[in-house]
């Protein structure tokens, strides 16, 4: 089947005789869709599945993490193999351009703006799907095999039976593999080891015609690299090979303050520039925090406590190095030099050096701890119109002076994660879109919202505040790029992918020619046939 190549949100500059055969085209296929003559959800009920479709169940797949959209889709699918996705969207894809079905993948709804959701369409849900059990393979070169709606968490007690590990996560593991693989997957070891989609080994996708594809570095590759970080725009990965390594027992867990912004970002460049450095190296950026240092009490033991006890943190803005060295009980006394050894090149507030030590699997679902406590509070489901940048080092400070000067009068709606990565560790090949720099940061603005708030905890207010952030970006051309971008307009796409732009293009157009794979992200409307 051959049809028009997709078009993009936002596009002006089509001839007028060419509107006027869309706009004919569009209302005779609207009006043959709601007589159900094409594109019928209902035809879904006849594809001979594994699992099954749920056309009433559906309100769940309407929300997400972010809590701001909710779009009905017509049906749920709940697969049970393989086949089933790719049956459904090769019957999508089969009724052509006349349809308006389109299709999302869901994970664990961690999105922020609807890219999960499918309006009208059909969302599968990866959770459901099961369709690998995981196997580990132990070796010279350790691996992986999961499903790609397995839950990270999942997979780091899978592969902790065999004294493995994957070698870089994200902040939060309760989220499936193929959604993070989808945007990139960055935490605090993606100086050392790059993000997650730096270390899969191979990847089974299923495109937008419905095809079933193997594909890595040497195999579709294309394919491969346009997946990862691609944003859902060119296959529902089913299946991902994930690099591990020896898992270490134990972690030291340390933190401790800055007053002077030039002498965090310093150290911070120094340590993921280190040969003999930490494995996990964030930050955060605390502005007006009372009784900061009390409150790492329950959790961090104080070097000094004496001095700890005398420290203020009212009305100061602080930066927080947040490390972490991995040891096991035997070699205890060597670590503790190593990080001592560290520490004494580093320009910290010494009055505000805590530390402790913990499982690594406690280090690793540290963030799940504060999501059991948010959710007995009812804090857990609000809005989440979270911020995240990516900003190069030679504007950083620009950056900082403005954002945490000015437009950030403090940080109770949610912390602010700042920390440089490597741009060396990461595949140009990708999808994903970086600043043009070696070393750029990544800045996190993770907000909470309280519904129904007017004040400065409010929704507006946060969305006000993140909108000053961005045109103060884009006027002083830091060189800033959105990660888990989301744009409305064709134009701002474009200028996002920039020289990438016509590479994104033609993968959407060789994998996914009608524009039916993830519409939420709002970078193509599905195809029209024009001829």
């Amino acid at each position: 089947m051959r049809y028009q190549p997709v078009s993009s949100f936002g596009e002006t500059n089509l001839l007028p005789t060419r509107s006027f055969m869309i706009l004919i085209l569009s209302f005779i296929i609207t009006t043959n869709f709601n007589h159900g003559v094409l594109g019928n959800p209902y035809s879904l009920k006849a594809l001979p599945l594994n699992g099954h479709f749920s056309f009433d169940e559906i309100h769940q797949a309407a929300r997400d993490f972010g809590n701001r959209y909710q779009f009905l889709p017509s049906a749920v699918l709940h697969p049970k193999s393989v086949s089933d996705i790719a049956t459904t969207i090769k019957h999508i894809w089969q009724m052509g351009p006349g349809s308006e079905l389109t299709v999302a993948a869901r994970g664990h709804g961690h999105s922020l703006q609807g890219q999960a959701q499918a309006h009208r369409g059909v969302v599968i849900n990866l959770e459901s799907f099961r369709g690998l059990e995981m196997q580990v393979h132990t070796g010279k070169h350790p691996y992986v095999d999961v499903s790609g709606g397995e839950l990270w968490i999942n997979v780091l007690h899978e592969s902790l039976k065999y004294g493995l590990a994957p070698k870089s996560w994200t902040d939060y593991l309760h989220l499936t593999v193929g959604g993070t693989l989808s945007n990139a997957g960055i935490s605090g070891q993606a100086f050392l080891h790059g993000p997650q989609i730096s270390n899969v080994h191979q990847l089974e996708v299923v495109t937008g015609k419905g095809e079933v594809v193997n594909c890595s570095e040497r195999q579709n590759a294309d394919l491969f690299h346009g997946v990862l970080g691609g944003l859902g725009q060119f296959g529902i990965i089913t299946r991902a090979r994930i690099s591990l390594e020896p898992a270490p027992k134990m972690v030291k867990w340390i933190r401790v303050l800055y007053s002077d912004f030039y002498a965090f970002a310093r150290d911070q460049e120094h340590l993921i520039s280190a040969e003999n450095t930490f494995e996990y190296i964030e930050g955060f950026v605390i502005i007006n925090r009372t009784g900061l240092l009390n409150n790492w009490r329950s959790s961090f033991n104080p070097q000094d406590p004496v001095q700890a006890s005398g420290f203020e943190s009212d009305g100061r803005t602080l930066f927080c190095l947040e490390l972490a060295k991995h040891f096991n009980p035997d070699n205890t006394d060597i670590i503790d030099k190593e990080i001592e050894k560290l520490l004494s090149q580093l320009s910290y507030i010494s009055s505000t050096l805590f530390q402790s030590k913990v499982s690594y699997v406690e280090f690793l679902d540290r963030v799940h701890v504060s999501e059991v406590k948010l959710r007995s509070k009812g804090l857990w489901d609000v809005p989440h119109p979270w911020l995240n940048l990516l900003v190069p080092r030679s504007t950083i400070h620009d950056f900082a002076e403005e954002v945490f000067g000015n437009i950030l009068t403090d940080t109770s709606n949610g912390p602010i994660l700042i920390y440089p990565v490597n741009k060396s560790k990461w595949d140009n090949r990708t999808s994903v879109i970086l600043p043009d720099e070696d070393i750029f940061y990544l800045v996190a603005f993770l907000s909470s919202a309280i519904p129904s708030s007017s004040g400065t905890d409010g929704l507006e207010h946060i969305l006000t505040q993140n909108k000053r952030i961005l045109d103060f970006c884009e006027a002083t051309n830091l060189g800033v790029k959105q990660y888990l971008p989301h744009y409305r307009t064709q134009k701002e796409w474009r200028a996002h992918f920039g020289l990438r732009w016509e590479l994104f293009a033609q993968r959407k157009s060789a994998f996914d020619p009608l524009a039916i794979l993830a519409p939420g992200q709002r970078i193509f409307q599905k195809a029209i046939s024009v001829s």
